[in-house]
């Protein structure tokens, strides 16, 4: 083996340290691992993004950052959200006449939460980055009130990491629905983006010839109806970057039923969970896509505390390839918590799949979505949680499993509390989060043994008879890496 091949194996072990983006198996779960496999390291370095929250001048957002303690982490380190505009060449900013926007807030050290506000249509997306002892799942949430008007309610997103491909099943083009796709570019060259859309019948035909140049720095919101002549209820929406990376995530308000973020489905796999309706769910639409040349045909399972149950008059569904197809599931929880799982009935093809969820009737209606999620791998975490406005549902598809959750310590002081819970096999819990602190505090989630599992956390807020509430999936916070161990020094290698 020569120079150059240990260098770049040194150089490969070293960047999978730093960015978290490795792709080699993690080690057991028992923490032993045969000599030359990978073993877990944390992250050294990451980055999300936040979408512009609102264009309403009526709306309130509320930032929460956290980091949690996470053994092995360095000593040093900062973090920093920062407005995303674009920048010149030199670094002195373009947009926004090179005026450097004050920080919505700044993130305190490991274990304890930082919270900022603002208000009104002109907050722009954020940027945010994290090095040393603040990167391993570090986590910002954005939750937005909007009194009246398009997509009023409690609207809420976890800001996510930049990527290059995204599937947003539940979307829509319909009449009374403005539904956005947010692009920000962390980077310091331009991004290239492709944004396909696909209905009942198909591809449609898009108004836009080439892709969309997103700017260094800057963010772009695209209103979907503009980009076809066609409008339809139910689109599933496939963002590519060509060149470049993006942070993506689409806004779906509605002129009755209130609105909320609808953020990137998992990857398309044959089966899939969809975690944490509530139980006071009045309506549940699923919305369905499989990228391939196949149809798909899935059996619907609705996870609830006592148990698996198959839906009357839902127990299949069949999603033709390449068209979106939907199905109206009513008040499929009927007054207990649940989680749906989608399985193949025979052969196994890839889906993206996403919920639509309404609580309340009438002009007392809101919404919020779910869509297809990761497992929670070894950790998830959960900023900006009340002792009185947040659900916590888990959910174990396929084995019994244990699982640690632990409050923070608040915004206004306090201890961190620890519970830990069993959920049985093919059944969905609501748990009573742990608080140990005052204010807004952080959750994780660690599963102890068992099986995989699946979480979400639900925030509520009624204001003037409208139920608000926003959901969002818990997939693995990116704290830890797997690197490859090595099985003895290669430094000492010669030609």
């Amino acid at each position: 083996m020569n120079r150059t091949t240990l260098s770049l194996i040194a150089c490969t072990v070293a960047l999978a340290a730093v960015t978290g983006f490795a792709a080699f198996d993690p080690p057991a779960a028992s923490g032993t691992s045969a000599a030359g496999s990978a073993t877990e390291r944390p992250v050294e370095r990451t980055g999300l993004l936040c979408p512009a929250p609102s264009f309403s001048d009526i709306a309130d957002t509320a930032y929460t950052s956290f980091t949690p303690v996470t053994q092995g982490a360095g000593s040093g380190g900062k973090a920093a959200l920062e407005a995303a505009t674009e920048q010149s060449a030199d670094g002195k900013g373009g947009k926004g006449g090179g005026k450097k926007d004050k920080a919505v807030l700044t993130p305190k050290p490991p274990g304890t939460p930082a919270v900022g506000d603002t208000s009104g249509s002109d907050t722009p997306a954020l940027i945010g980055t994290a090095d040393g002892k603040y990167a391993p799942g570090w986590t910002v949430q954005e939750t937005t009130r909007i009194a009246a008007g398009t997509g009023s309610g409690l609207q809420g997103v976890t800001c996510t990491p930049a990527d290059t491909d995204f599937w947003f099943p539940g979307a829509s083009t319909a009449k009374g629905r403005t539904d956005y796709v947010h692009l920000t570019n962390p980077d310091d060259g331009a991004a290239v983006v492709d944004i396909k859309l696909y209905g009942k019948g198909g591809a449609l035909k898009s108004t836009v010839a080439d892709g969309i140049t997103v700017p260094p720095h800057s963010s772009e919101p695209v209103l979907l109806s503009t980009l076809t002549d066609d409008p339809q209820t139910d689109l599933t929406v496939h963002v590519g970057v060509r060149s470049g990376r993006v942070g993506a995530t689409v806004q779906a308000q509605d002129d009755a039923g209130g609105g909320d973020w609808l953020p990137a489905a998992a990857d398309p796999a044959a089966g899939l969970v969809l975690p944490g309706i509530p139980k006071d769910a009045t309506d549940v639409r699923l919305v369905a896509f499989t990228p391939g040349d196949d149809d798909a045909d899935l059996k619907v399972r609705l996870a609830s505390p006592n148990g698996s149950i198959t839906p009357a008059g839902n127990e299949t569904v069949h999603v033709k390839a390449g068209m979106t197809s939907a199905v109206d599931l009513g008040p499929v929880t009927r007054g207990e918590p649940g989680s749906l799982i989608l399985t193949p009935t025979d052969k196994a093809v890839p889906v993206v799949a996403a919920l639509r969820v309404v609580r309340g009737k009438g002009s007392s209606q809101e919404t919020a979505y779910i869509p297809a999620t990761a497992p929670v791998g070894r950790r998830a975490t959960a900023a900006d949680n009340s002792a009185k406005g947040t659900t916590l549902s888990l959910t174990a598809p396929t084995a019994n499993a244990t699982v640690k959750v632990t409050a923070s310590a608040g915004s206004g002081g306090g201890t961190p509390a620890t519970k830990t819970y069993t959920i049985k096999s093919g059944t969905s819990q609501d748990v009573s989060a742990p608080t140990g602190g005052k204010g807004t505090y952080a959750l994780t989630v660690e599963p102890v043994s068992g099986g995989p599992v699946y979480a979400a956390r639900t925030l509520t807020g009624s204001s003037d008879g409208v139920p608000g509430f926003t959901i969002q999936t818990l997939p693995s916070d990116r704290g830890l890496v797997a690197v490859p161990r090595a099985e003895q020094d290669l430094s000492v290698l010669q030609r």
